[in-house]
């Protein structure tokens, strides 16, 4: 049995660079990664034709983040090889003059017109964000992965509530 691995790649511009991206994490004959047969990734060597099925388990998320990528997403979702993309909503906001303010109407508005683009396309996409609101907004449009909460934040809060409790 494979394990599956998922390679997160942030901050891609352009078709060619997430090209290379695939070219980077798939096997051969199609890549220009190198093979080894001793690897954490192959059991050390425990895996029977790990070298010939090892394509079929890597999952490849792109990140797009600004607002100048976001008109490209079409080109990102047609390269091959990609299985989802990832819409960074602070580095988009930033990018749109709305730095710390990923809820702004206008993120808001060009991140729900990017999963309805990425839909249309036929590629997964993917959203993290702690506005609940808005993920359940977001949610509307098939987005097919929804990351609703961050880990740190989770234990930020309860630390926070366990201090105020003890402080009484």
């Amino acid at each position: 049995m494979l394990i599956p691995y998922v390679q997160y790649v942030q901050y891609v511009q352009y078709a060619h660079e997430v090209q290379a991206a695939v070219a980077a994490v798939t096997y051969p004959p199609k890549c220009i990664l190198g093979v080894s047969g001793i690897t954490r990734a192959s059991r050390y060597a425990s895996i029977a034709g790990y070298a010939k099925h090892a394509h079929e388990e890597i999952c490849l998320l792109v990140q797009v983040e600004t607002l100048e990528v976001l008109e490209q997403i079409e080109n990102i979702a047609a390269v091959d090889g990609v299985d989802g993309i990832f819409i960074g909503l602070a580095e988009l906001a930033a990018s749109m003059g709305y730095a710390g303010e990923p809820s702004h109407p206008k993120v808001k508005e060009a991140i729900l017109g990017a999963l309805q683009r990425i839909k249309a396309c036929g590629q997964t996409s993917r959203i993290l964000s702690l506005n609940q609101s808005f993920l359940r907004e977001a949610a509307k449009t098939d987005v097919q992965f929804i990351v609703v909460d961050v880990d740190a934040v989770l234990l930020k809060n309860n630390a926070v509530s366990r201090l105020s409790e003890w402080k009484k």
